[in-house]
């Protein structure tokens, strides 16, 4: 699915405009009967509401909103924001002319003073006060306002996007200024915002809202965003040929474990294994040898002449595909190692965990990485290599940056996992569940990056796909032991069923 900005959306709806010949009039009607619909679905005409408009179309939404709802028999409580009057949009007087038409006694507009009306938790704010257009943050007696809504308690339903965020980037935004809602109700498209932890308790719950835009014009408008779904994945999902062996889905190599820290390397080889490839071999010190031998019997074990630490990097086989970094530790050897090997690649690698916290060390290694590399960092990684970041936004911002300057693919880690290509595109992950949030669950998402690599899906391919399996494994694993009983091998253990599930198109 793209996600498109807040220009590329208004472009979208004027091509639907001009092609359906109807008004923007009509497109307000079109959102206020879903928009009313849902509400009514969940709250019955009994439960006190209160709708509070803008005075641009986000407000006409609202005020239509009221208008439907008055039809079914509920009594909003309608307050309309005219300030100093005669500033409405076209759009948004004429809705507000056809409440005042049927004398509703339950409508106020606003001009000049405004005495806030009482809120409780009981009560239901339907917010469509400012939408995506807004360019700058919230001041004066709307800040006010904000705060009295979010200290009320009431339930918080939002037009669209909650009043005082942007439809885009929102760098200067305060927290503190912005509406809090617990449904947000977004309008044909989701916004950029609600995929960065930064705005999820503002955003809350949120729900598209279909208003029948042009499928033409949304086919044909390229996207800086997106949000990766299981179709997007089951259409670069290979089926496997009948007549097929083990040399047709690759050989990887792992670098992995440590003494203590072997764990990390078995988690890795499972994933990698449960996703199908080849021939796995697992290159790891010589303490190494008893735990995966004996954990994960099916890889080759490739021992590293260090009783407990990795100190070298070098292939002693051409492979498909190489991943480094879970639990390998941070060892002086091992950053030698790894910054030799850096020097010498010339195929994309997939470098995680402690392989980045070995990078953080020496930073040099950035400039060495080889074309579409995949670095797979957590929040603390990644601030740790590329500098602290004081939000989400600006992590995503800098990782845009990042991958850009030195050409490789960024999986930011997270809720929605941000997939930042040098292109300057972000897929964002859409599966996944809090379960994910398990110490190797990481390793495991390495494991299955390597195994497609090696089944010679492209670096901008394999990421899609193996962020993608691995929430859905953590969702499957999370049926079985619930949220807080998985653990990483219960995620490995179902690789193979998310896959399968794909293919089937379940």
């Amino acid at each position: 699915m793209k996600i498109f900005t807040t220009s590329e959306i208004k472009a979208i709806e004027r091509y639907t405009m001009e092609t359906e010949h109807i008004t923007s009039l009509d497109l307000i009607e079109r959102a206020a009967e879903a928009i009313a619909s849902e509400i009514m679905s969940r709250w019955r005409p009994g439960r006190p509401i209160t709708i509070f408009a803008g005075q641009g179309n986000n407000g006409a939404d609202a005020l239509t909103v009221g208008s439907l709802l008055i039809a079914q028999g509920y009594t909003p409580r309608i307050i309309l924001f005219n300030i100093n009057g005669n500033r409405l949009s076209p759009e948004c007087k004429a809705c507000r002319d056809a409440i005042i038409s049927t004398g509703y006694t339950y409508f106020t507009e606003v001009i000049n003073k405004f005495q806030m009306p009482e809120l409780t938790r009981h009560d239901v704010v339907i917010d469509g006060l400012f939408g995506t257009g807004l360019s700058a943050p919230l001041e004066g007696g709307f800040v006010s306002l904000v705060g009295a809504i979010n200290e009320s308690k009431a339930t918080v339903v939002s037009i669209d996007i909650p009043s005082g965020l942007s439809g885009d980037w929102n760098p200067r935004t305060l927290r503190r200024n912005v509406i809090r809602a617990h449904l947000t109700l977004a309008i044909q498209f989701p916004h950029l915002c609600f995929f960065l932890p930064d705005y999820a308790d503002l955003v809350g719950e949120w729900k598209i809202i279909d208003i029948g835009l042009s499928a033409d014009a949304v086919a044909s408008t390229p996207s800086q965003f997106y949000l990766v779904e299981q179709d997007d994945v089951r259409r670069i999902l290979r089926r496997r040929r009948n007549f097929s062996s083990k040399a047709d889905y690759g050989s990887a190599l792992l670098y992995a474990g440590t003494y203590g820290m072997m764990g990390a390397a078995v988690m890795a080889a499972r994933g990698a294994l449960r996703s199908g490839v080849g021939k796995l071999t697992v290159s790891s010190p010589m303490c190494g040898y008893q735990v995966l031998q004996s954990a994960v019997p099916e890889a080759l074990y490739q021992f590293i002449n260090n009783d407990a630490t990795i100190n070298e990097m070098r292939p002693r086989h051409l492979y498909d595909s190489i991943a480094i970094g879970p639990g390998i530790g941070t060892a002086d050897v091992t950053v030698k190692a790894l910054e030799d090997f850096l020097i010498s690649a010339t195929k994309p690698v997939i470098l995680d965990a402690d392989a980045l916290n070995c990078m953080a060390l020496k930073p040099s290694m950035l400039s060495s990485l080889p074309v579409l590399s995949i670095l797979t960092p957590h929040e603390g990684e990644f601030d740790r290599l590329f500098g602290q970041q004081p939000s989400g936004e600006a992590r995503l911002r800098k990782a845009l940056e990042m991958a850009r300057y030195y050409n490789i693919i960024i999986v930011l880690k997270g809720h929605y996992t941000a997939i930042v290509r040098p292109d300057e595109k972000i897929y964002f992950n859409s599966s996944g569940s809090p379960a994910l949030a398990t110490a190797g669950s990481g390793d495991v998402l390495t494991g299955i990056l390597v195994s497609l690599m090696a089944q010679n899906y492209p670096p901008e391919h394999a990421t899609l796909m193996a962020v993608f399996i691995h929430g859905v494994a953590g969702e499957m694993a999370a049926e079985t032991h619930g949220e807080y009983g998985v653990v990483a091998s219960d995620i490995a253990d179902n690789v193979g069923r998310a896959i399968k599930e794909m293919l089937a198109g379940k």
